[in-house]
């Protein structure tokens, strides 16, 4: 189970990086979370829309309301430019904490 913290410092790029590949609605952006992460990564509505609204005040994001071949009156969410130059901004954050991470843990000698 990941902490609150870093799944709400992670949210951003992952919402983004989901949306860089095509426009997505609420539920289907939570169930791509789950399937990513192998199940354990469980997002709830409460904590995906107010991070959804944010990246649109944001214009990060925008969003269109569309009806599904069901029926159903869905809003839909796509990346707009300024959310893939956010994106990048993060990708290149990630990964320097990632690369770090894995260079302490994997070489402990690197601290002396």
């Amino acid at each position: 189970m990941l902490s609150k913290d870093l799944v709400a410092a992670s949210s951003k790029p992952l919402i983004l990086s989901i949306l860089l590949y095509k426009e997505s609605y609420g539920y289907e952006i939570i169930q791509t979370v789950k399937k990513l992460s192998g199940g354990s990564m469980e997002w709830t509505d409460g904590m995906l829309y107010p991070i959804l609204h944010r990246l649109e005040a944001q214009e990060l994001i925008e969003s269109t309301w569309k009806t599904s071949e069901e029926g159903r009156k869905r809003k839909y969410y796509r990346i707009r430019k300024e959310g893939k130059t956010a994106l990048a901004g993060e990708q290149k954050q990630w990964s320097l904490v990632n690369s770090t991470l894995n260079r302490i843990w994997e070489d402990k000698s690197c601290l002396t």
